[in-house]
């Protein structure tokens, strides 16, 4: 099975790996996004993809853009991919790019399909509480999301899963769904099912703002913002007017707790680094980053700079 791959971040990797190790399929091109500044040097890097592809020796694209873009659209006809495997890619794909490969254009997409469509389906079900997400296998059509799905892959989401723990087990998921399911979609042995429009939900891309912890919010929500950035980028909150990323911390007593405080959020509680929140309830922090700084745990921050009872953490400082 001749396969064009598309994907950009590391998300993508081991579903392009997938690919490599399995001798039914044949990668024969991969396009990413063109190489971004990073770093303390801001030097143009190759994304993940783009690298790991270079280093397996695969035919690589790196387009500015798709629509309009004949060059790109030749490349890949010039393939005469059977399918096209698109993981976080990046680029809306136009109806050529869609059309072009034999049997289909399938999508990796990591959440359960209708809920959850769009850029961040990882942090948002994270962010939402939900119980569970997963992976989709999905035939590919113009509407963002909205194609059939050919599997499901279904995975919990336990009480301390963090963003990061989340992605990789989600990544590593959805590489071993995807070989699964490509030859029994080559076969006809597995149809595209309808997706329910009426049951979705926008997962939009995140804002910088939303790493900041709303401590009007319940613990429980922050906790959640918390797990949902660690450990990079971080939720943060201010202190002493710098920022102070929190890494991990636990809502105090769990959701069983009684434990309720009068004071505003953001207040300080006791001498063991518990938050007021919004509805009363405690959230303590257990792992921190000061600005500039290395991450530590609470206990060794208390020792360089003692929280006070009383003190308010926010956006202020």
């Amino acid at each position: 099975m001749r396969i064009v791959f598309a994907g950009t971040p590391g998300f993508s990797v081991p579903c392009l790996d997938a690919l490599l190790a399995d001798d039914d399929f044949e990668v024969v091109g991969v396009v990413s996004q063109p190489d971004r500044r990073s770093g303390r040097g801001m030097k143009l890097t190759p994304s993940p993809v783009k690298q790991w592809a270079l280093d397996a020796g695969l035919d690589v694209l790196t387009p500015d853009r798709l629509r309009d873009n004949s060059e790109a659209l030749n490349w890949l006809l010039d393939k005469q991919a059977d399918v096209l495997v698109v993981v976080a890619f990046g680029m809306i794909l136009p109806p050529a790019w869609l059309a072009a490969p034999r049997i289909a254009p399938i999508n990796v997409h990591a959440s359960l399909l209708p809920r959850w469509r769009g850029a961040a389906p990882i942090e948002r079900a994270l962010l939402a509480g939900d119980d569970e997400t997963g992976v989709c296998i999905m035939h590919m059509e113009q509407g963002l999301d909205t194609g059939g799905v050919y599997a499901v892959q279904r995975v919990s989401i336990g009480a301390s899963l963090t963003g990061a723990a989340l992605w990789s087990s989600l990544s590593a998921l959805g590489a071993g769904l995807l070989v699964e399911t490509l030859p029994k979609i080559a076969d006809g042995a597995l149809q595209a099912v309808a997706q329910d429009d009426a049951l979705a939900t926008y997962a939009a891309k995140l804002d910088s703002s939303e790493r900041i912890i709303d401590w009007t919010a319940g613990a429980a929500q922050v906790d959640r913002q918390v797990r949902c950035f660690s450990p990079r980028p971080g939720a943060r909150t201010r202190l002493d007017g710098k920022w102070l990323k929190v890494l991990s911390g636990e809502v105090c007593g769990g959701k069983t707790s009684s434990e309720k405080t009068a004071c505003p959020p953001g207040t300080v509680v006791g001498d063991d680094f518990r938050v007021a929140c919004g509805d009363g309830s405690l959230y303590r922090v257990l792992n921190v980053q000061p600005e500039g700084k290395k991450a530590m745990d609470a206990a060794s921050f208390q020792c360089g700079r003692r929280m006070k009872e009383g003190e308010v953490l926010g956006a202020d400082g």
